[in-house]
């Protein structure tokens, strides 16, 4: 990611974290639109372009990364790729090896903790993901899927002041992480900061060009911007 984005999402997250804890009121209930927006109804994982159950870690522990030197050219030929795709079908299979790159912690303990945190999320027992996953960001700070994880229990559980944080964390460590960019995309959204929302997800379009979410929400935005109906 160039310096310019990186400056741009810094200030998103800045903005979008003073309005977060500041109580802002969400665009949805400045209005009364005749159909509700995303950001009106309750937070889904649904909502989130990242995996929080179809990665757990597979049997035995994940390997160590030896050569990081390496993984890191692996990951820059794989963004190279991904953003020069057309379609799903070619997007497919990028995705899925970065998604597994960075589900790579190198930890058995931490792999354990993160596919109990999973299951716990899946059992919608959120106090208890979010334990463990407390855990995980002690253990593995550079690990960035461990916050991208928190990131979105927290938003989950509506705290979107912590979720904000965390997405912080994981942009520190992986810039091009478009998961938690359309976590910060969608957070936007909620709390009224439309344009900022708006410029997020078309980063997110830069670096994953096939992200449905992202796509959907570029449209939704820019036609509420320029006046029409979503």
């Amino acid at each position: 990611m160039s310096a310019a984005p990186t400056v741009v999402l810094a200030v998103a997250l800045t903005v979008a974290f003073a309005a977060a804890i500041g109580g802002n009121a969400p665009a949805a209930a400045q209005g009364a639109p005749d159909v509700l927006p995303p950001e009106a109804l309750p937070p889904s994982v649904d909502d989130l372009d990242t995996p929080t159950t179809e990665l757990e870690a597979p049997t035995g522990p994940a390997p160590a990364i030896t050569e990081e030197q390496e993984g890191t050219s692996e990951l820059d030929a794989l963004f190279a790729d991904l953003a020069g795709v057309t379609s799903e079908d070619q997007a497919k299979p990028i995705v899925s090896r970065i998604q597994r790159i960075w589900s790579t912690s190198g930890s058995a303990t931490v792999d354990l903790l993160m596919s109990r945190a999973a299951s716990a999320m899946k059992g919608k027992n959120l106090p208890l993901a979010l334990d463990l996953l407390d855990v995980v960001v002690r253990l593995a700070p550079d690990y960035a899927e461990g916050w991208n994880r928190r990131a979105t229990v927290n938003y989950l559980r509506e705290d979107f002041g912590r979720a904000m944080v965390d997405i912080e964390r994981v942009l520190a460590i992986e810039p091009r992480h478009w998961g938690a960019m359309s976590g910060l995309g969608i957070i936007l959204r909620r709390i009224g900061r439309d344009d900022e929302a708006l410029a997020t997800f078309r980063q997110v379009l830069k670096i994953h060009p096939i992200s449905e979410n992202a796509r959907k929400a570029v449209d939704d935005l820019a036609a509420k911007e320029a006046g029409s109906p979503i």
